[in-house]
């Protein structure tokens, strides 16, 4: 394990989140920038002045393979998936890390998966809220055994689906142990985000049974739960646990509350989604991952297809009307089948 090797990175697509990658893999000093890309020249020459990267090319492929980097990272459209995986795979690198959700089909995501193990290229997908110290402290204090068994665990946002729901079931995943789910059913309602980019159900809810017994519940969109103590819109989400001595939630926008066996009431502290805090862990443990391979990346691939598989299950029974069993097979792409199946 050599610990002061220097990885090489390029990066396509430098909006928002893309700038934030940019900034925390710059900042990194096991990392260098050696590529962008993005299809607006302005904003690709405005990125490479700030950052002092040299080399640009509005085309990902091109830049991949004149960089020849060890990690390839894309900040795109949710449209945008399988055709970069496999440039990143041609090119060689020995990580993809990209955006959620990872895949807008069931089986999209099964050939970004199968692509990704015959190469033996390593991916992460970018559920970076879990590093906010808030989620952390929540993570604690269900682990810790102070609010006794968990049966259920939960999470719902105003967000719509392809938005929020991978991060809500990442979460809930997490706060269970990553425990394997069994069956889902889930229902939707509402069609008119379908014309978003990321084409969703104005509405889902979906009730997951995990292998150890635990319940979750997961709810997305108009009509899903207010979050009042949180005033940015974006941010109005609550992940939490139930157990037989009390409960512990953090809410995105604003800190994390418990009641445990002990706590004799509301316990409660600070914490809000911050990217410029959680990148930088979400980034270190790319190295880590990179230096070691038995440190596997808490947002690695294999995983992020759980959750994924998780929210298609629910889309399924929307559209099906009963039980789906995971893990899923090939089939109608999920999102066309439940606008179709939506009145």
């Amino acid at each position: 394990m050599n610990s002061q090797k220097t990885y090489t990175v390029a990066i396509a697509g430098l909006g928002k989140r893309g700038l934030h990658h940019a900034e925390a893999f710059a900042q990194n000093p096991r990392f260098a920038l050696v590529g962008l890309c993005d299809i607006d020249p302005a904003r690709m020459t405005a990125a490479a002045q700030q950052l002092g990267v040299s080399y640009t090319h509005p085309d990902a492929a091109q830049m991949l393979t004149d960089t020849r980097p060890n990690v390839f990272v894309f900040c795109t459209l949710p449209t945008i998936r399988l055709e970069f995986i496999q440039a990143g795979v041609t090119a060689g690198v020995q990580l993809i890390a990209y955006e959620k959700p990872m895949a807008t089909s069931t089986n999209e995501a099964l050939a970004i998966t199968q692509l990704l193990r015959e190469n033996g290229t390593r991916s992460v997908v970018s559920l970076q809220h879990r590093y906010g110290e808030h989620y952390q402290k929540v993570k604690e204090i269900i682990a810790s055994g102070a609010i006794g068994r968990v049966h259920t665990v939960y999470g719902h946002a105003t967000g719509w689906m392809m938005h929020m729901m991978p991060h809500l079931v990442d979460y809930v995943r997490w706060y269970n142990d990553n425990v394997a789910a069994e069956w889902v059913v889930g229902q939707a309602a509402g069609k008119e985000k379908f014309g978003d980019v990321h084409a969703s159900p104005d509405y889902v809810a979906g009730l997951i049974h995990f292998a150890n017994g635990v319940r979750g519940i997961v709810e997305c969109g108009e009509g899903a739960p207010d979050v009042p103590e949180v005033d940015y819109w974006w941010r109005k989400c609550r992940i939490g646990a139930q157990g037989t001595e009390g409960f512990a939630e953090v809410l995105t926008g604003g800190g994390w509350r418990a009641i445990t066996r002990d706590s004799n009431g509301v316990i409660s502290g600070p914490g809000g989604m911050d990217y410029a805090h959680d990148m930088t862990p979400y980034v270190q443990q790319i190295a880590d991952w990179l230096d070691d391979p038995a440190q596997v990346h808490p947002c690695n691939g294999e995983s992020a297809l759980k959750g994924f598989e998780i929210m298609m299950a629910i889309c399924r029974s929307a559209v099906q009307r009963g039980k789906v069993t995971l893990p899923l097979g090939p089939g109608e792409p999920e999102l066309e089948a439940l606008e179709r199946a939506l009145p």
